[in-house]
């Protein structure tokens, strides 16, 4: 088993390289001398997706559920040989799901045949304890290997072995460790996420001897931002044949193949795609391999499974009444998509920081890119559409927030711009801009709250929501602040907003832009006017120095129109001087009764 990695030397693993030949020439790995078309051994097909959210319709360039079955029946009758699985972040998304807390995909997931599912991070945000329920009503196993509770068990079972036509795979799932905090933190209390490249090199070595084909289905995705990646995944583990991904979204319409021989596979988003991956096994030993993608267009003359339509429909039928509701009529598209949303303002996202403000009377307001999860056409706006913009049934929550905390919330929400970043900040009551030529933590600048400068040292009022309040995003500077009210839930407070606008055009309007940090030159410092020297009419009696005594430190309080500039000049020192005395990070930023030390007098 496992010869063909036998040819890789450990140095080669040190670098990818990927693959950039056509949808039509899928990436192909083979071993031997045998051509492609002449390879001998038993051929496997797996299916796959990854993160679906909840698109149970058809909508194109989305296939929906009973499509993608339909791909499934196609591909079983021409193979049985074949698999069936999911890469996470399945059973939330859109109302479909959300209105029952996943239970409508949990029924057509099983009517669809899966073989197995790794929890994605948007799994757990009904709870962990709500997930393992759901997993018990599958009728094929959810794994996960560094999953773990806080005694170091497993909450699921980390591989399951399955046997094909006498081939041997074994599966092996990872979920992403920015689980931790890619969902509300409160959903996986008294869980951990742990390595992912140790837990699955250790279940490789467990699993070598007794399979003949390695998977890792991986929840782990492709982003640089993302704190363990695929290729970081790849690279460390040996031994792993096929590498299915989720979490980044990322179409890889051949795959992706690396120096170890690893092929890396991944199927896009809401079922626009479903991953294809061939293997041949022969001798317990991979010979070939490729991957490719089906979407709508390939698969037009494909039949839709009439069951998983007919339960899609039911669903949707009971869920129509409450979902259809109008309550607003607007005249521009609502811009929520994912790649807008996450890389700066849009008027969605202003709309909703607007609400969030709105409803809770507070100064500010700030809600995480990440969680508007669609966009909205111009005209009627449905509850529907509301809810499927903001699935995660989150609550509006108000904190009392120093000026030096909300910065670091910017600075915290921008530091991977101009990268997509689910934290991106959307926000109302104040405006901000951005300089990315600066380094991470340093690029926020000119930040104005009602038109005024923000103050460090201030206290103000700010709406978030429940997840981004408790260091959801990496918002840990939210922490430590207690919760200073509640206010219903997030999509709730968007559909009333949306109601007393009734008609209208919405547009922003440059609450968050790029621009250069202005350099602020120190003032320049007034030279002393010449010292004229006076000749005394008698000389001066020397008289007996004196004991030089040292003052005591005093203080100045400062007053309203003060500068640090002009306390310098009233106590013969300089700015520069007092900023350093005084520890201050930023000369410009000083306030009426702030305590200043002033230099000992000499």
């Amino acid at each position: 088993m496992f010869t063909w990695k036998k040819t890789f030397s450990m140095i080669a693993m040190s670098a990818l390289f990927f693959s950039t030949v056509g949808l039509a020439n899928a990436a192909v790995v083979t071993s031997g001398t045998a051509s492609a078309s002449e390879q001998k051994g038993t051929h496997i097909t797996i299916l796959h997706t990854n993160d679906t959210h909840a698109r149970a319709v058809e909508d194109s360039p989305i296939m929906g559920y009973a499509k993608v079955a339909g791909i499934a029946d196609k591909y079983r009758k021409d193979n049985p040989n074949t698999l069936f699985l999911d890469g996470g972040d399945a059973i939330h998304g859109t109302t479909f799901a959300t209105l029952v807390s996943g239970e409508s995909i949990v029924k057509v997931m099983n009517e669809m045949g899966y073989d197995a599912i790794v929890p994605g991070n948007h799994e757990f945000n009904y709870g962990w304890e709500h997930l393992v329920k759901l997993s018990k009503e599958l009728n094929f196993p959810m794994i996960s290997a560094n999953v773990k509770k806080k005694n170091n068990t497993g909450l699921f079972d980390p591989y399951i072995i399955k046997e094909v036509d006498g081939v041997k795979l074994g599966i092996i799932a990872l979920t992403t460790p920015e689980t931790a905090y890619k969902t509300n933190p409160k959903n996986v209390e008294g869980i951990q996420f742990t390595d992912p490249s140790d837990e699955m090199q250790k279940y490789v070595d467990e699993l070598r001897n007794k399979v003949d084909v390695i998977v890792a289905l991986a929840h782990i995705g492709q982003d640089d931002s993302d704190t363990d990646n695929t290729f970081d995944v790849v690279k460390e583990v040996d031994g792993i044949d096929v590498y299915i991904d989720g979490h980044s979204h990322t179409t890889l319409e051949d795959g992706i193949v690396a120096d170890n021989g690893t092929l890396i596979a991944s199927a896009g988003e809401y079922t626009k795609y479903v991953g294809v991956v061939d293997l041949w096994v022969d001798g317990g030993d991979v010979v070939k391999k490729k991957a490719s993608l089906i979407d709508e267009k390939e698969a037009a003359g494909i039949a839709p499974n009439e069951k998983v339509a007919a339960l899609v429909d039911s669903i949707t039928k009971e869920q129509a009444p409450i979902l259809d509701e109008v309550v607003a009529n607007i005249s521009t598209d609502l811009e929520g998509s994912r790649e807008k949303v996450r890389t700066g303002e849009t008027n969605l996202g202003d709309l909703i920081a607007d609400a969030l403000r709105d409803v809770s009377g507070a100064d500010v307001a700030l809600t995480n890119g990440g969680g508007i999860r669609a966009s909205i056409e111009k005209g009627e706006v449905t509850k529907g559409e509301v809810i499927t913009v903001l699935p995660f049934g989150n609550q509006i929550v108000t904190l009392n927030v120093k000026g030096e905390d909300l910065i670091a919330a910017l600075e915290n929400g921008v530091k991977s711009y101009p990268e997509a970043s689910g934290g991106f900040p959307q926000i109302s009551g104040f405006t901000f801009k951005i300089d990315p030529s600066k380094e991470a933590g340093s690029r926020v600048h000119s930040v104005m709250v009602g038109g005024k400068a923000i103050d460090p040292n201030a206290v103000y009022s700010l709406a978030t929501n429940d997840f981004t309040s408790i260091g959801g995003d990496e918002y840990d500077m939210f922490k430590k602040y207690s919760q200073a009210g509640m206010y219903g839930s997030l999509d709730e407070a968007l559909i009333t907003h949306l109601q007393k606008l009734g008609k209208g055009t919405v547009t922003t309007d440059g609450r968050i832009s790029e621009g250069t940090a202005p350099v602020i030159a120190p003032p320049a410092e007034e030279k002393p006017a010449p010292v004229v020297p006076v000749t005394p009419e008698k000389p001066a009696t020397p008289s007996k120095p004196s004991k030089p005594v040292a003052e005591k430190p005093s203080v100045y309080v400062v007053k309203s129109g003060d500068t640090l500039y002009s306390i310098s000049l009233k106590y013969n020192t300089t700015w520069q001087t007092l900023q350093q005395l005084n520890k201050l990070k930023n000369a410009h930023w000083i306030y009426p009764g702030q305590t200043l030390k002033l230099p000992v007098a000499s």
